[in-house]
């Protein structure tokens, strides 16, 4: 994971912590929303992803404004853009992040896992 976290790091300005949150929000988004089969091959082909993605559960909470907003918006890739505008990414990082993001993805699970996790949420292509 720590890999991961640099090459965001390096690619968007990010901090490490705002990287690493991100990433767990993301990895999130993906569990609850992509294909179930290819998601769990992603996570473990990612050592660390598990421990992003509890993190990330954990400090969804009440959700606040921000979860109000992302509900208000039907979820799906605009709740997650919300998420990760709250966390500190700004709009124009939220590309290349996941371009990194799936780009490693790629490199460590293949694009047999990763194409149908792409194709399987709507409007989830424009960031990869």
């Amino acid at each position: 994971m720590e890999e991961l976290i640099a090459r965001v790091t390096a690619r968007t300005g990010l901090d490490a912590a705002t990287a690493q949150t991100a990433i767990g929000h993301i990895l999130a988004f993906l569990q609850k929303e992509g294909p179930a089969a290819e998601v769990n091959q992603l996570i473990a082909a990612m050592p660390g992803s598990e421990s992003l993605i509890a993190e990330s559960n954990g400090a969804e909470g009440g959700g606040g404004l921000m979860g109000m907003l992302g509900g208000m918006m039907g979820g799906g890739v605009m709740a997650l853009g919300q998420k990760l505008m709250s966390a500190g990414v700004p709009m124009g990082q939220m590309q290349p992040l996941g371009h990194e993001l799936f780009a490693y993805g790629r490199e460590k699970a293949g694009e047999d896992v990763m194409g149908p996790i792409v194709g399987s949420i709507p409007g989830l292509n424009q960031f990869v």
